[in-house]
């Protein structure tokens, strides 16, 4: 993933002793489904990543933001616990504060990039051009 790259669904955002993601998605669906794959390349960088492990995630949350946060948090206790990324996403269904999908993945040798927490700083899911934006703040 490209530091420099200014276009397309994911962005590295450069943050002070954190790393952050700017996100867009067309809708809220494709909005997490990109930040899985934005998470999912913080952890790896551009290592492979096969699709030999499945789980069934199950999101419930106040409202859209503490989905987003319920949902990669739940990637990054996988990824911190087992060594487990999952890149290849398959959303079955979502509300504005309720999501199940099937993720898959596989463990990775060594992550690129050890995440603490993903967090509410600053956070807000909002309109942009045909879609939705959002910038998560991880702890790293």
């Amino acid at each position: 993933m490209s530091h420099d790259e200014t276009n397309g669904p994911i962005q590295v955002v450069e943050h002070t002793a954190d790393w952050a993601l700017q996100i867009r998605g067309r809708d809220l669906a494709e909005l997490l489904h990109h930040a899985a794959q934005g998470l999912a390349g913080l952890l790896t960088g551009d290592l492979p990543v096969g699709t030999d492990e499945e789980r069934t995630v199950r999101i419930d949350a106040y409202d859209t933001e503490g989905l987003l946060v319920g949902w990669l948090s739940e990637l990054v206790y996988w990824a911190e616990r087992d060594g487990l990324v999952f890149r290849d996403i398959d959303i079955r269904e979502m509300t504005p504060t309720a999501l199940a999908a099937i993720v898959r993945g596989s463990r990775v040798e060594n992550l690129q990039k050890h995440i603490k927490a993903v967090t509410y700083h600053d956070l807000a899911i909002r309109s942009a051009g045909e879609g939705l934006e959002v910038t998560i703040v991880f702890d790293v």
